[in-house]
């Protein structure tokens, strides 16, 4: 990992990064002990890891980056996506919208308010969407 990257996601724990991915895995494992969420605790399991440490990974849509439909990524994707936007979805945005507003106030907290924006993005619809290195050839051919 570059010091930069490495920097910047060190700054990020530090400025509520280890927050919001505690919150991740707070509604992941509200899923799993549901036992009918557990299909979303997955996904939930995998952003919690991505907002840990955002910095040198980016969420892509899976079909895009695979090339292929899955479950995921159809018209069961999209119901899925209603679920979770209605169960858990809207409050963990909300969440992140409430921290890059904070952090947007300063000119350093700028990289870290459009992080949290992402990730505010991804919260509300997080089915079919994949987390890779932004160094994969895929992503910028």
């Amino acid at each position: 990992m570059p010091l930069l990257r490495l920097l910047l996601n060190i700054l990020w724990i530090i400025t509520g990064g280890i927050w919001m991915a505690g919150l991740w895995l707070l509604a992941a494992v509200i899923m799993v002990i549901t036992i009918v969420g557990i299909p979303w605790a997955r996904a939930a399991f995998n952003i919690a890891l991505y907002t840990l440490l955002p910095f040198g990974q980016t969420a892509v849509n899976r079909a895009d980056y695979t090339g292929q439909e899955d479950v995921g990524t159809g018209p069961l994707g999209t119901i899925g996506n209603l679920i979770w936007l209605v169960l858990a979805g809207w409050w963990l945005a909300l969440a992140h919208f409430i921290i890059a507003v904070a952090l947007a106030i300063t000119i350093v907290g700028l990289p870290f308010a459009w992080a949290h924006l992402k990730l505010a993005g991804i919260a509300l619809w997080p089915i079919g969407k994949m987390i890779v290195s932004i160094e994969d050839d895929r992503l910028f051919p």
